[in-house]
């Protein structure tokens, strides 16, 4: 099959989507196509499409542009709120590792009894990449005074992985590891891992700026099936964006009470009253429910 899809001027988007019902100021609407393209912003008035590509009737640029700015201001929070669990689990990681085998001991697979040879020898070569490519002081400071040391004690270590690393060093522990880093959360090993698979898959949407209040999520996070607050009186679906902001909340529950992370989510909220709960699995009473009380 030939493709046949021209490329259009941002004149030429503009007359089309005004063509096919689209309400806007054409010179309002060819800045907003210049600043964030005629494909990323399908996504948004995609719900507003009808089968023969027509908009729905009364559909406006400024009900679409506030679906995209919803959406940014979502992923930014969620970025947020995983950012703050990765730092808990990462000094997790460092602290419980050294304690049971010293600041090297990660480089001994005999240390990891859930990792096959291959993946814990990439590992070690993508920490030893980080550190190479590193400018952080605490790199540059390290090398200089133990040159003797081809690699870095874990907990500074920690400090250069990105989350997939992290979640890889995570998978390979043991399962007494994996079980004291999960106590932290109140959770158990197993559930944690399901949730970091999750959140890097999620992390990664958000990182490429990928829509994210209505999508289905691919990598689903385990439902903790002891913890009655996850089941009644609103069952917490794991296939949509709520089951994600609901873990996100649980964790930062557990760890940084203080947090004002849930109040800045409901604020978001407030300012789009329009956004449609229900597309995002969020059920009605949803700030009633025992996890977000």
């Amino acid at each position: 099959m030939k493709y046949n899809k021209p490329s259009l001027s941002y004149q030429d988007q503009a007359d089309q989507l005004l063509n096919r019902g689209l309400i806007a100021n054409k010179a309002e609407l060819i800045q907003r196509l210049i600043a964030v393209s005629y494909y990323r912003l399908s996504a948004y008035w995609y719900p507003f499409k009808q089968p023969d590509n027509s908009f729905e009737a009364n559909t406006t640029l400024e009900a679409v542009w506030r679906r995209y700015t919803f959406d940014r201001q979502l992923r930014l929070l969620v970025m947020d709120a995983i950012e703050r669990a990765e730092i808990t689990i990462r000094t997790g990681l460092a602290y419980e590792l050294t304690q049971a085998h010293g600041p090297f001991g990660y480089l001994d697979i005999k240390n990891f009894p859930k990792v096959a040879a291959a993946v814990h020898k990439r590992l070690l070569d993508e920490l030893h990449e980080n550190a190479e490519r590193s400018r952080e002081a605490f790199v540059e400071h390290f090398k200089k005074t133990y040159d003797e040391f081809p690699d870095l004690p874990l907990w500074a270590a920690t400090e250069t992985m990105t989350f997939g690393q992290m979640l890889t060093m995570f998978r390979s522990c043991g399962k007494h590891i994996q079980k004291d880093i999960a106590l932290l959360f109140q959770l158990t090993g197993n559930v944690l891992l399901s949730w970091l698979f999750t959140l890097n898959y999620v992390r990664n949407l958000c990182a490429h700026h990928y829509r994210l209040w209505n999508r289905e999520i691919a990598i689903k996070p385990l439902i903790p099936h002891n913890d009655p607050r996850w089941h009644a009186p609103n069952a917490v679906s794991n296939n949509r964006t709520f089951a994600v902001l609901t873990l996100l909340r649980y964790l930062l529950w557990q760890t940084a009470p203080q947090s004002h992370w849930r109040e800045m989510l409901y604020s978001v909220f407030d300012d789009y009253p329009e956004i449609p709960l229900i597309d995002m699995g969020i059920p009605a009473n949803w700030r009633e429910h025992p996890l977000w009380k």
